[in-house]
């Protein structure tokens, strides 16, 4: 696909999100969450609107790219989401916190680990609530990966996601750089994103 292609047009193939279940949410719904809802499925699942992910990925890249690397962190506290992450901010050099997020990191300048981003990528509203809580009373917005459970309220963006999925959170770590870098005009054209998707997939 090429990038002057009506706007209307995935950034990757559909088949890419549904086969590795971006767009597979959970039993239970948030009603911060029902506009981002495609359908319920005869098993109780919730299916996501991929297209409203897609177009959430385009801008939160966006907004991502109008702050300095040094200036964007983002956390996961899920084991899936530790690989993607740590990959995302080796692409587009900026801070990440995989694993558990230490109380006062954005709060205490007397810890080693104090940081003052100017905006926080979170993998999970509800696992990465710390680091959501600190992100809110700093004034930092929030970009989050939410599910069809996820309470958004302090979500500043919502990015409509399964955010439990191994591959689910490669890929959209993966477009997310990707777009972050076109965005800023570190690389011209999807192709120049010389990435593979499955570098961002955590190990089982």
């Amino acid at each position: 696909m090429t990038d002057d292609q009506n706007a209307s047009n995935l950034l990757i193939e559909e088949d890419v999100y549904l086969t590795s279940g971006v767009h597979i949410g959970t039993q239970q719904k948030s009603a911060d969450m029902k506009d981002f809802i495609f359908k319920v499925r005869s098993d109780g699942l919730y299916v996501l609107d991929i297209k409203k992910t897609d177009e959430r990925i385009r801008v939160a890249a966006r907004m991502i790219s109008k702050f300095k690397p040094e200036e964007v962190l983002v956390v996961s506290a899920r084991q899936y989401g530790q690989k993607p992450v740590r990959e995302f901010s080796n692409n587009i050099k900026c801070s990440a916190f995989p694993g558990r997020f230490i109380p006062g990191t954005l709060t205490n300048p007397s810890l080693d680990v104090y940081m003052e981003p100017r905006i926080l990528i979170v993998t999970d509203p509800a696992a990465d609530q710390q680091a959501l809580k600190e992100a809110v009373s700093s004034n930092v917005p929030i970009v989050g990966l939410c599910d069809a459970n996820n309470e958004t309220k302090f979500v500043d963006l919502v990015i409509p996601a399964n955010n439990k999925g191994r591959r689910s959170l490669a890929v959209v770590y993966w477009l997310l750089a990707r777009e972050v870098l076109k965005e800023r005009g570190d690389i011209e054209n999807d192709s120049d994103f010389q990435v593979d998707m499955k570098d961002f997939e955590a190990t089982l």
